[in-house]
């Protein structure tokens, strides 16, 4: 089963960032608390990333819950402004879902997590 889970280091962190680059270039991806909802109650994300300094917290405080019951993984990283510009963004965005990983796929799947 797959659950939702958090990075063990920064080097972690700078990592999955990559992997939402890779995978807005050769992938698709959902930007944004809604359309990151949307991927994930549809079952079509395969990776869901969100912003820690997100103001207000209920903006992404659901997401954990629903990646764990829709078994999809899910990371949590420290800064939006640093998700938006892997996202491809010139503003900061409070979540992402991999739709697609494309050429992150192997990337992905060697990702270093625990459990949270």
């Amino acid at each position: 089963m797959i659950v939702t889970q958090r990075l063990n280091k920064m080097a972690d962190e700078a990592k999955v960032l990559e992997i939402v680059e890779i995978a807005r270039t050769t992938g698709k991806i959902r930007k944004g608390a809604n359309e990151t909802t949307k991927a994930v109650e549809k079952g079509n994300a395969k990776l869901v990333v969100y912003a820690d300094d997100v103001t207000p917290k209920e903006v992404v405080m659901h997401l954990p819950l629903l990646c764990k019951e829709k078994e999809i993984r899910c990371v949590k990283v420290s800064k939006k402004d640093d998700l938006g510009a892997a996202a491809g963004l010139p503003v900061a965005t409070a979540s992402v879902a991999i739709v697609k990983e494309g050429d992150a796929k192997s990337a992905l799947e060697s990702l270093p997590m625990t459990e949270e």
